[in-house]
């Protein structure tokens, strides 16, 4: 297959890299031998078309530090890209973000499969003003039921867009995954909680773990918190950090972004993993947590429920500092936290990311094999 894929976020941008784009990836490093995969990126400052990872970057956009202008000029020339060399591709997907109006939808001679990953909802009006908000909501509401082929990452997020296989939808659940390696790694044990992820102080809940780690520190001087990641937000989440009382901050440590041989290192000497988010995809650090023997503590937003269901993990009440203080104290104080690593390993041990490839290739093999047979416009 000759795959072209819209993938706003990629390695290197400006603005970081979350689920979405290691997902990507990670999927794509694994068929990159068999199929001719490029990957149509949202352009940042600096950004040149080249191969990365063995992967073919085309970027599209403006090279701008403001994200809102980014996206758009992204949006607009995207959907150019597709309406002039579309046909040159087997098949297309476009990663879906409601800022994004790319509207390949009304591509009838064109194979599109769309990817839906987080739902976000009236949460927008939380995070932005009411006119950006109101745009966003409906464009997520709306957006994905006029696409025919949709792949999700979570029954959860299926059921928070509503969408099932009437009127002819081909909808594929299909999760993210985990490097098989971790599941062979040995679990340390650190005097640390560890947060891995993209700094995004909204979405990902952040300012309410430092409410919390300040609350929890008070009684447990000896443990400290761990930062990884990077994102838009990276300063003003430093100027946070700074803003707390000493013995608070005194024991938050912040690692930037990691991967590799240091990221497998966090993971696997942490004492417990935190997932504070308002909202979410299916969490890929929650599932290299579990994969590391790792117990967990998580919002109680369906998208992160499997850590308490496999018993991993326990929950505390979305967007409440104390709740999370309290089950931090919970797990650290009446729990088998080695036990519960061990549940969660059990579970995760299935999603590796060579499984979730394979899926993923069959999907777009069987959604290929069906516009074949069946005009491009009844998709």
């Amino acid at each position: 297959m000759k795959i072209l894929h819209l993938l706003y976020e990629s390695e290197g941008d400006y603005f970081g890299i979350g689920g979405v784009g290691v997902r990507a990836y990670e999927i794509y490093r694994r068929l990159k031998d068999r199929h001719d995969i490029t990957l149509l990126c949202k352009r940042y400052p600096g950004a040149r078309d080249s191969r990365i990872q063995g992967l073919r970057h085309i970027y599209a956009g403006a090279e701008s530090r403001s994200l809102t202008v980014t996206l758009l000029a992204y949006a607009r020339q995207a959907s150019r890209y597709v309406r002039e060399h579309g046909a040159d591709y087997d098949i297309i997907v476009e990663e879906f973000s409601p800022a994004i109006p790319t509207f390949l939808d009304s591509y009838h001679d064109r194979v599109v499969v769309l990817q839906a990953q987080g739902y976000t909802g009236a949460k927008y009006f939380a995070k932005y003003n009411p006119l950006y908000s109101t745009v966003l909501y409906l464009a997520e509401r709306i957006r994905p039921s006029r696409y025919r082929t949709i792949i999700l990452v979570s029954e959860a997020s299926r059921k928070r867009y509503g969408l099932d296989d009437s009127e002819g939808r081909r909808i594929s659940v299909i999760s993210n995954g985990i490097p098989e390696g971790l599941l062979g790694v040995r679990p340390g044990s650190s005097k640390y909680i560890l947060y891995m992820g993209r700094i995004d102080i909204h979405t990902k809940g952040l300012d309410i773990l430092l409410r919390a780690y300040r609350e929890f520190r008070s009684c447990h001087e000896d443990i400290g918190l761990v930062i990884a990641g990077d994102g838009r937000d990276r300063k003003r989440f430093s100027a946070l950090i700074n803003g707390l009382p000493e013995k608070a901050r005194s024991g938050i440590r912040q690692e930037g972004w990691v991967d590799g041989e240091d990221k497998t290192r966090l993971l696997s000497n942490a004492l417990l993993v935190v997932a504070p988010s308002r909202h979410e995809t299916q969490g890929i650090v929650t599932l290299e947590a579990m994969a590391c023997g790792k117990a967990l503590v998580v919002s109680d937003i369906p998208e992160l429920g499997h850590a308490v269901t496999c018993g991993a993990g326990i929950s505390f009440r979305s967007e409440d500092a104390s709740a999370l203080a309290a089950a931090l104290t919970s797990l650290m104080n009446g729990h088998d936290l080695q036990a519960m690593g061990q549940r969660g390993r059990e579970w995760v041990k299935d999603y590796t990311w060579d499984s979730v490839a394979l899926r993923f290739e069959a999907y777009l093999l069987s959604v290929l094999d069906n516009a074949r047979a069946v005009p491009p416009q009844s998709l």
